[in-house]
């Protein structure tokens, strides 16, 4: 980097905001994907004027910028993989800026943490849903950046539910406000709607202005064991069907479930195809009561042959434990994990799932797989070995044998974790020359030279 640059940065926000040594460098390196890319330097804009200033300088200049969360992300969205400055939120901009009670609204700066708004929120008996697996150290421009997702989706939708507006500077320095307070909003394009999951390659986000709702008063969890995932699968989405939407409704394969019991101890059942974990909540205990019978009626109908309802608050954490924790667990089947997000229509899960298990066999590879079933949403995990070459090209060829199935499926690459670096080379599958042209065109419409985290989301064909 240019030490006239370094002098601009540190002019503005002074030297304790600005890095460029080597420790830095290596702590902004990576993410969750354990790939690294060292940018040049790390800067801590104080404010959104701070933001504003370095976007201009760095379009000026032709300085790539990658804005950055907690680098929790799966994806690789925001390493700096060809260099330039790391925007970070975490030391300045994470704060709570308003909890507007009568609209039912959070103002928030882009690093605050998702728990601590949840929090906050839940103090004056509101609820704000969203709450991805990072939850405890992921950030909300994070997770607005990446249209993050979580356990609650089945009932409560997702991150972009939830965005009302947003104040956010182009790469040219111009600040913009998209969005209003109001509930109902139809004047103009939905630019807010265009930056979320655009992964910071449109806009850096500044603000944040959130829809949150009366928290329930009441959960209650049960879980159901099936002998086989068709079965599992199947009572899934004829749940839905039969009027019942749980908060969630979470499964396990037999090589999560025996994973998870063999580091755990947790008195799952190892002999089981599957189990589903469900959630559901209200405000009546009836209507709690009679939710849960019909879940029960459902799976069993389905093939059960068991249904548990946890008779406490310590029961119930000892069924999400199998669930929070199996990720960490299935790492006995291989050193690498490559693990993708698909997503396809519920009455698609048993296909989706059986074509995954054929894949498997044909490449010769283990694939445990977990998630989100009450929205359609499986994390596959490809496990190798990855001191073995040949088994690490079986893997990922049997990740793009995955993907195209859950395309023929009516599915997508990605239910929440984005596209990032990892799953660029599968756009084409996804999307037509002409769709990837337009977003090629939207992106040169925001970001004209190219300088906010470009060489993401496949836009840069040569990349």
């Amino acid at each position: 980097m240019n030490k006239n640059h370094i002098v601009f940065f540190e002019n503005l926000l002074g030297e304790e905001n600005v890095y460029f040594d080597k420790a830095h460098q290596i702590a902004y390196s990576y993410d969750a994907t354990k790939k690294r890319y060292e940018p040049d330097g790390v800067l801590f804009p104080r404010n959104e004027d701070d933001v504003s200033k370095i976007l201009k300088y760095c379009n000026d200049n032709h300085i790539i910028v990658v804005p950055r969360g907690a680098g929790s992300g799966f994806t690789g969205g925001a390493l700096a993989v060809n260099g330039g400055v790391i925007i970070s939120f975490e030391k300045h901009m994470n704060k709570i800026l308003e909890i507007d009670l009568e609209n039912m609204v959070a103002v928030v700066e882009p690093g605050v943490i998702n728990m601590d708004l949840q929090k906050a929120v839940e103090e004056k008996g509101l609820f704000y849903p969203p709450d991805p697996a990072s939850q405890d150290y992921s950030t909300i421009g994070g997770n607005v950046s990446e249209n993050a997702g979580g356990m609650r989706a089945a009932k409560y939708g997702i991150t972009k539910d939830y965005v009302m507006a947003l104040r956010a500077v182009l790469p040219n320095g111009d600040i913009i406000k998209a969005g209003k307070k109001t509930i109902k909003d139809v004047a103009g394009y939905n630019v807010a709607g265009i930056l979320i999951a655009s992964e910071g390659s449109l806009a850096v986000i500044t603000e944040i202005t959130l829809k949150l709702i009366a928290k329930p008063k009441l959960k209650k969890t049960a879980m159901g064991v099936f002998n086989s995932v068709n079965e599992a699968m199947n009572a899934v989405y004829k749940t839905m069907a039969a009027g019942v939407t749980p908060v969630a409704m979470e499964f396990l394969d037999n090589l999560c479930i025996r994973a998870v019991e063999d580091k755990f101890n947790k008195g799952l059942p190892k002999e089981a195809g599957a189990i589903l974990i469900a959630d559901v909540d209200g405000n009546l205990e009836a209507t709690l009561e009679k939710d849960l019978e019909v879940i029960n009626r459902v799976f069993k109908e389905n093939g059960a042959t068991d249904f548990i309802i946890a008779k406490n608050e310590q029961e119930s954490k000892d069924m999400w434990f199998a669930r929070r924790n199996c990720s960490q667990a299935i790492t006995c089947y291989g050193s690498l994990k490559i693990n993708e997000d698909i997503t396809v229509p519920r009455s698609e899960l048993p296909k989706l799932l059986q074509r995954i298990k054929e894949i498997s066999t044909v490449f010769n590879v283990t694939t445990p797989c977990f998630g989100h079933t009450g929205d359609g949403n499986v994390h596959t995990n490809v496990m190798v070995n990855k001191e073995n070459q040949e088994e690490v090209k079986r893997g990922y060829e049997a990740i793009e044998a995955i993907f195209r199935a859950t395309i023929e499926l009516g599915g997508t690459l990605s239910g929440e974790h984005g596209i990032g670096i990892s799953k660029a080379p599968y756009m084409k599958l996804a999307f037509s020359d002409e769709e990837m042209n337009l977003f090629r065109s939207i992106k040169k419409a925001f970001d004209p030279n190219n300088i906010l985290n470009p060489f993401k989301m496949g836009l840069d064909e040569n990349k």
